[in-house]
């Protein structure tokens, strides 16, 4: 049975029930349907001085078209502490229709460890994308509508940054020419377009604490320069409240629920290769504020999300996670290890041990910052019982613990072992978390650390383009902040080629873009691209809708 059949036959608690399991009164939670709601302001003011419980991040070895299976570890552990008598709530980002329709597919679990109702989840939810791209589409509108009106700010067209974006893998919107058919349609020039997911105003949305810092942060966007260099923002634009005011209900969390009915927030959906890839702040506060213990994820490996979540989501969040759970697969191992594709339900422990160098590094990087750490090698039904004495024996001489998770087949029960591992790692006293690089830095040394302690480049190097953009920022007053590496997730290196552990190469960074509203400065590495394309056959094409309304083909 496929995971959307799963979904489909699942019987849901009413979200008044999910959120009394975590003390909200059905007040305070504003319905969408019978499964779906956001958590009222009202409801997060009152919580406002609860203390935080304990905070689990899981992340990955670096993804592979194998699947590591990370956010159905995370609603499976959830669902073990909540079989262990844990008050538990999982955060989670919300997916986007361009994977979902795309290669990907959608990001809700999958099995018996699900966030449901999968379906709507996967496609409208409740429409935080759809005001993130009007909110976003508006600021390109009052842009050249200002350019159009007499450019009062004498921005210079060539140096716009703002762009606009579509939450559709579009590779044809890349790249455009608008404002053609004479002056009524507009000032000329060249935009571009990315998906919504990539944007500015989505890693706004999920770093702001609350509307009065989702408003500032707005105000700061950077859009343009003007004629003689000077930055133009939304603010100088008066566009910030009109942004803020299509997003005020974007920014509420989503309050849904697994397929055990353990509470979940889904709320947010940043890219970890392009953006920060973590869910909202005001999520993971919630669950903080409200749970003993929550379970959280940063997209893909250890080299992106988790990095991203360490250096730019916590210290606005005010926390550090307890621990860290790592997820692994056999059969990723043994593609890391060279194994092609069509041969990894095959027993090959020559390749495993190869491949387990990659696991290894991202072990090493979340053990930099001195968090404690367990592997969850996630369970497929090719796995053999050598393979895996053979993945424990060499977590073991790294002294980490590797505990055998099977949650698509079982569920929570699938987890209960790691969760228990969990709860031994979160009663002990923890070291203080080593940061990665200081505020005061500068960028370029930033990312070069970055570059060469997570990923493991010997060098990297500036386009000169990067080193005029490094002396303009560090001018601008931006020197202080973190970046935001965007680069590919099928390799710790910028080659999505090169598996395994890459040694001996270079990241090269193209381009800087300056995210002040955000907070970060995002550093483009190798050929990432901020709009993806569709493969040769997308998901849609699989997709089909029966005449009372059920769907099949959803992943």
């Amino acid at each position: 049975m496929d995971d959307l059949t799963i979904a489909q036959q699942a019987r849901l608690e009413p979200i008044e029930e999910i959120g009394a399991k975590l003390h909200f009164s059905p007040a305070e939670i504003e319905p969408f349907g019978h499964f779906k709601g956001k958590i009222s302001y009202e409801a997060m003011n009152a919580r406002e001085e609860n203390n935080f419980g304990q905070l689990v991040l899981v992340t990955s070895m670096t993804p592979t078209a194998a699947g590591e299976g990370k956010s159905t570890v995370t609603v499976g552990l959830a669902d073990a502490f909540a079989l262990l008598n844990k008050k538990v709530a999982i955060a989670l980002r919300e997916p986007s229709a361009g994977p979902v329709f795309g290669r990907k597919g959608g990001a809700t679990g999958g099995g018996l460890a699900q966030v449901v109702p999968m379906e709507e989840i996967n496609l409208h939810f409740t429409g935080d994308m759809h005001a993130l791209t009007q909110a976003n589409n508006l600021l390109s509108a009052l842009l050249d509508n200002h350019l159009q009106q007499g450019n009062a700010l004498n921005i210079d067209s060539r140096k716009i940054y703002w762009n606009r974006v579509l939450d559709i893998n579009d590779r044809t919107l890349r790249n455009i020419t608008i404002g053609l058919g004479g002056p009524l349609n507009g000032w000329p020039r060249e935009d571009h377009f990315q998906i919504t997911v990539a944007s500015e105003l989505m890693a706004v949305l999920c770093l702001a604490k609350n509307i009065a810092d989702l408003k500032n942060r707005i105000a700061s966007i950077v859009v343009a320069e003007n004629t003689s260099g000077k930055i133009i923002t939304v603010a100088d634009l008066q566009a910030t409240d009109a942004l803020t005011i299509l997003l005020k209900e974007a920014l509420k969390p989503n309050l849904v629920q697994t397929l055990a009915g353990t509470p979940a927030f889904v709320h947010g959906g940043p890219f970890a290769n392009i953006a920060h890839g973590c869910n909202s702040v005001m999520a993971t506060r919630l669950a903080l504020q409200t749970a003993d213990i929550t379970v959280t994820e940063a997209g893909f490996g250890s080299d992106l999300g988790a990095e991203k979540f360490l250096d730019i989501k916590a210290p606005v969040l005010g926390k550090y996670p307890d621990a860290v759970v790592m997820v692994a697969t056999i059969r990723a191992l043994k593609m890391h290890g060279g194994l092609p594709l069509n041969d990894l339900d095959t027993e090959n422990l020559a390749a495993l041990e190869a491949g387990f160098s990659n696991l290894a590094k991202h072990l090493e990087n979340i053990a930099a910052f001195h968090l404690p750490q367990v592997v969850a090698l996630n369970r497929f039904t090719s796995d053999t019982d050598a393979e895996i004495a053979l993945v424990k024996k060499l977590c073991a001489e790294k002294n980490i613990s590797c505990i055998l998770t099977d949650v698509w087949a079982k569920g929570g029960k699938g987890a209960v072992e790691l969760a228990e591992k969990l709860q031994d790692i979160l009663a002990q006293q923890k070291e203080p978390v080593v940061k990665l690089y200081e505020s005061t830095a500068t960028l370029e040394k930033k990312i070069t650390t970055i570059a060469e302690k997570i990923y493991g480049a010997q060098r990297v190097t500036f386009t000169k383009k990067v080193q005029k953009q490094l002396r303009q920022f560090a001018e601008n007053g931006w020197g202080r902040l973190p970046i935001c590496m965007a680069k590919t997730p099928n390799s710790l290196s910028d080659n999505p080629t090169r598996l395994g552990r890459p040694e001996n190469f270079t990241i090269e960074i193209r381009e800087l873009q300056a995210k002040i509203g955000a907070g970060f400065i995002v550093a483009l590495a190798g050929s990432i691209l901020t709009m993806p394309g569709l493969p040769k056959e997308p998901n849609a094409l699989k997709m089909t809708i029966d005449d009372d309304g059920t769907v099949h083909g959803l992943s």
